[in-house]
């Protein structure tokens, strides 16, 4: 794979805000513990949080909604609180870290709400629309690698990690959920080409990570280029 031409820690400049989707046992994971620390030589600061979570009342959601607390209240009312955690940690995480020129790898975002509560088409794409303007707030990422799996390897995979734990809320969905999830993320990528990159996960960990090695690389060239243009339009 052609080496990433990157310059060291001053190169981030302002902050990089990358999310990680995809389905039930698709690797985002491990893939943002790799990217992590291959980024520790490059970001002046790097920041790892995941959704929901990220906050002591985003986990305690978290705990809500993964057991299945939240079931009873449907889709909406599960984007509802999704939307909830999220708005505390963008306030008390995100926004900041990328205020201070920060790397930010958050494990799941609001194309996860989009697509876990709107696979089945039960929410009105005009109410997880102004969800998501509410709770986003202008917050959006740079970059977004969506971890693209076949539901049937994903749901094993997440099967043997879990070993003899119950499933949870998701992960208990039934197969036909999972396919519709897969489509639906991929519709996100499809809809924004520009922000989403669609990896194929079912490949080996190692071509999984350079592959999002190589669009980080293209990320990082991009932000240098958009950095000296300003500088290169000001010459007589």
């Amino acid at each position: 794979m052609r080496q990433a031409n990157l310059k060291g820690k001053a190169s981030v400049g302002k902050g990089l805000f990358i999310t990680f989707e995809g389905g039930e046992g698709a690797g985002k994971s491990t893939q943002i513990r790799r990217l992590a620390d291959r980024l520790r030589d490059y970001a002046r600061e790097l920041v790892v949080t995941r959704e929901p979570g990220g906050t002591e009342l985003a986990e305690r959601l978290r705990e809500i909604i993964l057991s299945g607390g939240a079931k009873k209240f449907g889709p909406l009312g599960e984007a509802v609180l999704f939307s909830a955690a999220r708005i505390d940690h963008i306030d008390k995480v995100i926004a900041p870290a990328l205020s201070r020129g920060a790397v930010v790898l958050c494990d799941r975002f609001a194309d996860s709400t989009r697509a876990y509560q709107g696979a089945r088409g039960e929410v009105a794409e005009a109410a997880m629309d102004a969800l998501e303007q509410a709770a986003l707030a202008g917050c959006r990422p740079d970059l977004t690698f969506i971890l693209d799996l076949a539901p049937d390897i994903g749901l094993a995979r997440a099967k043997n990690r879990r070993g003899e734990g119950a499933a949870d809320r998701f992960e208990g969905e039934a197969d036909s959920f999972h396919g519709l999830l897969r489509e639906k993320f991929r519709d996100i990528a499809g809809a924004e080409p520009n922000r989403c990159r669609l990896i194929d996960a079912e490949r080996s960990q190692d071509e999984v990570a350079a592959a999002i090695w190589q669009a980080m690389a293209e990320k990082f060239r991009q932000r240098e280029h958009e950095a000296e243009a300003p500088a290169e339009a000001s010459q007589p």
